[in-house]
C-alpha cells in the first residue's frame, strides 16, 4: 500500500440486521434452526421417565430420558393429528397424546393407540416420534435441529476440556437457580454487549472493581465458534465475596467461553459456574435466561449473594444499555461508525463484534 493511502475502517452491521422482521425469519429458519442450542440440564432428567419441555427457533420441543438410560429429544407433536404431547416438566412412563391417547415408547416409537387394528395395511412401526440431534456436553444438553449437524467438539473444540479446568467439580454441579431476565432488544443487540468490555469501565463499576481486574480484560476468538474472554481478579480485599484462591490454580481467574450464537458458560473467581442463554423472541425480544450452579444444586450464601450482586447491578445495567442501542438502531439518524478495533486488543477494543459480524453475515449467505 502507497503511504498515505486511505484504509477504509471496519463499520458495524447495518441497522436492518437488527430491525427487519424479515431478517429474523431468515435466522429463525436457517441459522437458529442449524446451530446447537441449550436445552436444560442433565439434573432435570435424572431417572427414566423425567422430561422437561422447551422451545428452539420457534419449535415445540421435549427432552426425556429412557429406559435405557439414553436422553432423547423429540418435536413436541403427535403424528396422528399433531398435537401437543406434553407440557411443563414431570415424570411418564409412556408418551400419550391428550388428543385421541396415541400412545408412544420413551424411545419416541408408536406402542398404540385407540382402534388401530381396524386400519387396514396399518403397522405400528410405521409411525415414530420425529428425534432431534441431542448432545450432552459436561452435563448441559443441546440439540440441535439440522439432523446432519457436526457434534459440538467440532463446533468448539477445546472448551469441554477447558471448561473442566476452570470448573474441575462440574459433573457435581446441578442448578441453584435460573432467572429470566426479559430485554426489549434484538437478541443480536444483546449479545454483543456481552460480548465486549469497552462499555464496562463507565456502565459496571461493580463488576470492574469488586469482581475483575480490567487492564487485565481481553477476548479472544478461539478454535470454532468461540470467543474467550479472559481477566485476573480483583484484590482480595477489593472483592465483592469472598474466595479462597488455594481451591484450584485457576481460583484467581475469570473465564467465559461464548458459544456461537446464544450461550456462554461463564466462571467467576471462585470456580463458581455462570451461564447465559439467549431465547429470541421476534426481532424486538429476548430472554436472557441466567443460572446458576453449584454441588448437587445444594444452597449456597456466597453463590446467592453473587448472584443477588449479579441481578442488581450488571442485569440492571445491562438492560438500560441494550434497550437504548435497540431503540437507536430504528432512528433515522443513526449511521454506523467505524468499530474500535485496537490492533493490541484488549479491555478498550471491538474486535469480538468484527467476530460476530462475520459469523452473523455468513449465516445469512448460506440461506
Amino acid at each position: 500500500m502507497a503511504d498515505g493511502a486511505l484504509i477504509d475502517p471496519v463499520r458495524p452491521l447495518a441497522a436492518r440486521y437488527y430491525t427487519d422482521p424479515a431478517i429474523y425469519e431468515r435466522e429463525r429458519t436457517g441459522l437458529l434452526s442449524r446451530t446447537w442450542q441449550f436445552a436444560g440440564h442433565v439434573a432435570e432428567v435424572p431417572k427414566p421417565g423425567d422430561y422437561f419441555t422447551f422451545e428452539i427457533a420457534g419449535e415445540r420441543l421435549f427432552c426425556i430420558r429412557g429406559r435405557d438410560g439414553v436422553l432423547r429429544s423429540f418435536y413436541n407433536v403427535c403424528q396422528h393429528r399433531a398435537h401437543q404431547l406434553l407440557e411443563g416438566a414431570g415424570a411418564t412412563r409412556t408418551i400419550t397424546c391428550p388428543y385421541h391417547a396415541w400412545t408412544y415408547e420413551l424411545t419416541g416409537r408408536l406402542r398404540s393407540g385407540p382402534n388401530l387394528r381396524k386400519v387396514k395395511g396399518f403397522e405400528r412401526d410405521m409411525v415414530c416420534l420425529t428425534e432431534v440431534k441431542t448432545e450432552v456436553f459436561n452435563g448441559f444438553i443441546f440439540v440441535n435441529l439440522d439432523p446432519d449437524a457436526a457434534p459440538m467438539d467440532v463446533w468448539y473444540p477445546g472448551v469441554r476440556a477447558q471448561l473442566r479446568a476452570y470448573v474441575p467439580q462440574i459433573d457435581d454441579l446441578a442448578p441453584l437457580e435460573w432467572v429470566e431476565i426479559p430485554e426489549a432488544c434484538n437478541w443480536k443487540v444483546s449479545v454483543e454487549n456481552y460480548s465486549e468490555c469497552y462499555h464496562c469501565a463507565r456502565n459496571h463499576p461493580t463488576f470492574t472493581t469488586g469482581v475483575i481486574k480490567p487492564e487485565t480484560y481481553n477476548i479472544q476468538r478461539a478454535d470454532g465458534y468461540v470467543l474467550m474472554h479472559t481477566t485476573e481478579c480483583s484484590a482480595l480485599e477489593a472483592m465483592s465475596y469472598d474466595i479462597d484462591l488455594s481451591a484450584n490454580e485457576h481460583a484467581g481467574e475469570y473465564r467465559s467461553w461464548f458459544l456461537w450464537p446464544l450461550f456462554s458458560f461463564q466462571v467467576y473467581p471462585g470456580n463458581v459456574l455462570n451461564t447465559y442463554h439467549w431465547r429470541p423472541d421476534g426481532p424486538d425480544r429476548v430472554g436472557v435466561w441466567r443460572g446458576w450452579y453449584t454441588e448437587g444444586g445444594y444452597d449456597s450464601e456466597v453463590v446467592r449473594r453473587l448472584a443477588q450482586q449479579d441481578r442488581a447491578t450488571t442485569v440492571e445495567e445491562d438492560i438500560r444499555l441494550v434497550q437504548s442501542v435497540h431503540q437507536g438502531l430504528k432512528s433515522r439518524g443513526y449511521s454506523p461508525a467505524p468499530l474500535v478495533l485496537d490492533p493490541d486488543e484488549g479491555v478498550n477494543s471491538e474486535h469480538s463484534l468484527a467476530v460476530l459480524h462475520g459469523w452473523m453475515r455468513e449465516a445469512l449467505d448460506e440461506i
